[in-house]
């Protein structure tokens, strides 16, 4: 049988592939006479100076593209599936997935369950390494493919296999040492659900996961998300207020012993300016998300506890870099007066002539609240309403963002403009209300939908703080991402 290709959807004009005649339709077969099994062979085999391609047409005829180039120099192909494989699905049954809380008659993607150690690294998934094989672990150590991050609930192996509702669940520590053993970065993530991995249960798995260190660099607890749709699933109870206050001085706790151990034994290297975290750097380690100081009504931490904002993408010290990066902007721009005076004009001081409205979720909405107090201190022409959608699609216990479907923001918006009240010149909504890099809501209405019902211009405010406040004074967008890194 003839070896599997992998299709070529476009050629980038002027690359190597363009000029070598490669056609979108072709298959890339083998580098070297290696099968390419992913993007990881892909990237490994093309990375040489001198490459044989072999290419198979449409036609089924084959060629050998030899290739002489430099060892960064890009081939200039993309695949019709960016991974150049088959995703790989979730073999288990988890008590607090929330794919298996989702209503019937929703897209299909929203559905699937990915438990695939490559998508951690390329796009920062959580994998359980249930389905994680000794040949997926050599190819790890082979393509240094880090950070991995690993879900990882308990490390009492029996109730990791009752949570997971999988036999083998218990048994991935071994795996979880070999990464270790060969140093790939590894972070972790801790889904918290009350009478089953909290309390004794998280102590203990702390304690296990610190062996790990310094490979292991951080770890993040988030609460459980519940949603209304649990007919039939295990039965789990939200957490309080004062559960999450437990929560919190139990991971403060930790953090203060772990950073006094690391800082105990850590000797920097002559000339060192960033901490470096695989040579047992001094780090708070486990962290606890935003909701539940949230939850609990608690100030958030200060900003370098969160160690250079490593689980930022989890939940955690998302909300104190949105300040730390509208407060930086408010500065920034106040101080600016040809930008200033481009924003408002000088001939109607003192009066608000930039109107918005806000649309976030209900957990949030406090926090955003107080970011634009202080844009309307600093900036007398901006007026800015914050609205707190409630999830009404997935049960009220859900209240995030990230969740909010396209008819509840609508309803709820229309409800407003029915009692006669303004939306102002823009509603802003955050990036994560939308489908990756499109402007579609989970339930599959669009911006347009929104745009159209509400009569009014929707704007996109994307995950740095400066382009919430650019979106406050009307300027144009800052897609960029501006993150920090450890040390910052």
């Amino acid at each position: 049988m003839p070896v599997r290709g992998h299709k070529i959807k476009s050629v980038e004009e002027g690359s190597i592939a363009w000029e070598m005649g490669v056609e979108p339709g072709m298959e890339l077969v083998s580098i070297n006479g290696q099968e390419v099994e992913d993007i990881f062979d892909y990237r490994f085999l093309m990375a040489d100076e001198n490459v044989d391609v072999l290419i198979r047409e449409e036609s089924g005829e084959e060629t050998v593209l030899e290739i002489e180039k430099d060892a960064d120099e890009e081939f200039g192909v993309t695949f019709e599936s960016g991974l150049m494989d088959d995703y790989r699905s979730c073999t288990n049954h988890c008590i607090f997935c929330f794919i298996d809380q989702m209503p019937p008659g929703m897209r299909d993607t929203l559905y699937f369950k990915d438990d695939d150690s490559r998508l951690s690294f390329l796009q920062g998934n959580y994998v359980t390494l249930t389905n994680m094989s000794d040949h997926d672990i050599d190819r790890i150590i082979r393509y240094r493919m880090e950070p991995i991050n690993v879900s990882v609930q308990t490390t009492n192996p029996a109730l990791r296999r009752k949570m997971l509702h999988n036999r083998f669940a218990g048994d991935i520590f071994p795996k979880l040492k070999r990464l270790k053993d060969a140093g790939i970065a590894l972070n972790g993530q801790i889904v918290l659900c009350k009478g089953w991995n909290d309390g004794e249960e998280l102590d203990r798995t702390i304690s296990d996961l610190t062996e790990y260190l310094p490979e292991m660099q951080s770890v993040s607890v988030v609460p459980v998300g519940l949603s209304k749709f649990r007919q039939g699933l295990t039965p789990l109870e939200p957490f309080t207020g004062e559960d999450a206050g437990h929560v919190i001085d139990q991971i403060e706790g930790w953090q203060k012993k772990i950073w006094q151990k690391l800082a105990e034994t850590y000797v920097p290297e002559e000339g060192e300016e960033t901490p470096d975290l695989m040579r047992g750097a001094p780090r708070h380690f486990i962290h606890a998300s935003d909701e539940w100081y949230l939850l609990a009504g608690r100030p958030l931490p200060e900003a370098d506890r969160y160690d250079g904002f490593i689980q930022y993408e989890n939940g955690v010290g998302m909300l104190r870099l949105l300040q730390r990066e509208t407060d930086a902007a408010i500065d920034r721009f106040r101080s600016a007066n040809a930008m200033e005076k481009a924003a408002f004009g000088s001939d109607v001081p003192g009066n608000p002539i930039r109107e918005v409205t806000i649309a976030t979720g209900v957990l949030a909405a406090p926090f955003i609240g107080e970011i634009v107090e202080r844009a309307e201190q600093a900036f007398s022409g901006v007026h800015a309403e914050v609205f707190p959608i409630i999830n009404d699609f997935f049960g009220h216990m859900i209240t995030v963002s990230g969740l909010i479907t396209g008819q509840d923001l609508i309803f709820q918006m229309k409800e407003k403009q029915k009692a006669g009240e303004f939306l102002g010149d823009t509603l802003l909504i955050p990036v994560n209300m939308l489908r990756t890099g499109e402007e579609v809501f989970l339930d599959d209405l669009t911006i347009t939908d929104v745009e159209r019902e509400l009569g009014v211009a929707v704007r996109v405010v994307h995950e740095s703080g400066e382009d919430l406040i650019r979106a406050l004074l009307g300027l144009p967008e800052l897609k960029e991402d501006g993150r920090i890194t450890y040390g910052d």
